[in-house]
């Protein structure tokens, strides 16, 4: 069986991503199909070592389309998801728009693959944000065997985060201080080149950003209700790979060397642990690279149960587009979906 593909937000960084990832795991495609806004008609993306021509997303008949790949931000997933939807598509979204939506399965394949199966209301999934991604996939494991009661997370984000902007902005920065030039903030409150900003999304009325806010509720719908998490987000000068420092609090006993076995085991984990110079992942590693790192695993003694690490992830990939092919995985593998158009 082969599957007709939509990529809606074809020319942006994670639409690229998802393109690749699609190629990358032979995922089982009849045709695919590049979208972005109309201001991008005819531009020129690659899919494996085909090239395909953007078409408009207004103008695009989603009847024989199966999956769509939704990454063009918040506004046009919330126009169009529901219409796609309505047209019989499953749209994995990639913004933030449907994923509290009761209505809408949250979704992370290694942790709550069976909630795809509640797509059908909408016919929209949705996918988490990126650092809340990785973050559920290296508790999940845990949560099963020891029982997690509370999270302290703080991240260190990259600006691939905020999308090409943010990219430009860290490189024309950098490039200012070397050049004498001048260093201007524009898509970052501060200056972000040299520098981190602890401020990442919209402030709320109790203080934390809607970054932090959105970590905290999604990790309670994928995960776990009761699990109590706090959050400090940061953007920090890195153009790919976020990483963060999880400090959590279990209900049963916990060692170090447990949960190094454990996560070793866990599905899209790789454990990099050694207790010396460089031993354990940075960001720059973990670019173009599919797995969930752990490393720097340590009991806390200053907790009851305690136990902390150090999580890294392409932002780009497992905390978006490997993230949304995945789930079309499941739709497929589970038997969820089935082609609409017969194959000739």
């Amino acid at each position: 069986m082969s599957f007709k593909v939509a990529v809606v937000g074809a020319t942006g960084n994670v639409g690229h991503e998802m393109l690749d990832i699609l190629a990358e795991r032979a995922f089982p495609v009849s045709e695919v199909v590049a979208l972005a806004s109309t201001r991008s008609i005819g531009t020129e993306v690659s899919f494996g070592d085909k090239t395909l021509k953007v078409k408009a997303l207004d103008h695009y008949d989603f009847s024989d389309t199966d999956i769509c790949l939704m990454s063009a931000g918040g506004a046009v997933s919330k126009e169009w998801s529901p219409k796609i939807g309505a047209q019989g598509c499953v749209v994995i979204d990639n913004s933030s728009t449907w994923r509290m939506h009761p209505d809408v399965p949250l979704v992370v394949p290694e942790v709550n693959a069976a909630a795809a199966a509640g797509f059908r209301k909408m016919n929209i999934i949705a996918n988490p944000n990126c650092s809340t991604a990785q973050l559920v996939v290296a508790l999940k494991p845990l949560h099963e065997h020891f029982g997690i009661k509370r999270v302290v997370v703080s991240t260190y984000q990259s600006v691939s985060g905020a999308g090409k902007e943010g990219m430009d902005e860290l490189f024309n920065q950098t490039r200012a201080v070397f050049s004498a030039g001048e260093v201007a903030a524009k898509k970052f409150s501060k200056r972000i080149s040299f520098n981190v900003i602890p401020h990442i999304d919209v402030f709320m009325e109790d203080g934390f950003t809607k970054e932090e806010w959105k970590m905290m509720a999604e990790t309670k719908k994928i995960l776990d209700p009761k699990i109590k998490l706090t959050a400090t987000c940061v953007r920090v000068p890195v153009f790919i790979g976020h990483s963060e420092s999880v400090n959590i609090e279990c209900e049963k006993p916990v060692t170090a060397d447990e949960a190094r076995e454990i996560l070793r085991a866990a599905p899209g984990i790789l454990v990099i642990d050694k207790h010396e110079p460089g031993g354990y992942i940075t960001p720059h590693e973990a670019a173009g690279e599919d797995a969930t790192y752990i490393s720097r695993i340590r009991e806390d003694n200053t907790v009851e149960n305690g136990l902390a690490f150090w999580c890294v992830s392409d932002n780009l990939r497992k905390g978006a587009a490997l993230n949304a092919v995945q789930i079309a995985e499941v739709l497929i593998n589970r038997k969820l979906i089935q082609p609409r158009k017969k194959a000739a």
